[in-house]
């Protein structure tokens, strides 16, 4: 049965990894989370916090090897390199979808596990809060550094997109004043029970292809 719970294993992780990047594409539609700007940033870093913490520590714990969740991460940000391709080749931008910065925050999860010499409940915990409150101040440094969303979303509308969703003028200060602050800690509380869920999985998987 060794064979079937790797094999389920690694299902698993493509499985998850591919997702991050259907949710890059659509939760944060083109341009990352812009359509929206600050109200769609706190919602796509919750969302990307939690989808690469419980397949990071999945990964990471079923190899029991601190790296392993970077490599995760890297993985995530490939498959959404390989996505914007197609993008490309529909006739829009390279940057139209900016890829987020998950390699960072998966990096302080690894740096958990092996400080507290691979202990899962640290990992939970700890990690889980580092990735969600990192993760949300990278991405905000990675959408400052390309052209303005705004710009480029009334440039190049989706075609799917209904004329009720079509880009809007953000209303920054009217619902809050700090989206990063909003982001990480939602992100920070979220994370940790999301994080224990990848963990679970992980033992669920052990225990059901004994």
């Amino acid at each position: 049965m060794v064979w079937l719970r790797r094999t389920t294993h690694y299902l698993f992780i493509v499985v998850v990894a591919v997702n991050s990047t259907l949710l890059t594409i659509n939760a944060g539609d083109y341009i990352f989370y812009s359509d929206w700007a600050w109200t769609s940033f706190v919602v796509f870093s919750i969302s990307q916090s939690t989808m690469l913490v419980v397949g990071a520590i999945y990964y990471m714990l079923f190899t029991g090897v601190p790296g392993t969740a970077t490599y995760y991460a890297t993985i995530m940000t490939i498959y959404t390199w390989v996505a914007k391709g197609a993008w490309f080749a529909l006739g829009y931008p390279y940057d139209f979808v900016v890829t987020p910065v998950w390699i960072p925050s998966a990096m302080l999860l690894d740096l958990t596990y092996w400080a507290t010499r691979r202990n899962k409940h640290a990992a939970i915990i700890i990690g889980g809060t580092l990735v969600g409150l990192s993760l949300p101040i990278f991405n905000m440094i990675n959408l400052l550094l390309v052209r303005d969303p705004l710009e480029m979303a009334f440039k190049y509308p989706r075609p799917t997109l209904p004329p009720y969703m079509t880009p809007i003028e953000p209303q920054v200060g009217k619902f809050y004043n700090s989206p990063v602050a909003l982001g990480s800690g939602a992100g920070a509380v979220l994370s940790v029970p999301i994080a224990a869920l990848g963990a679970k999985l992980n033992t669920w998987t052990y225990r059901c292809m004994a």
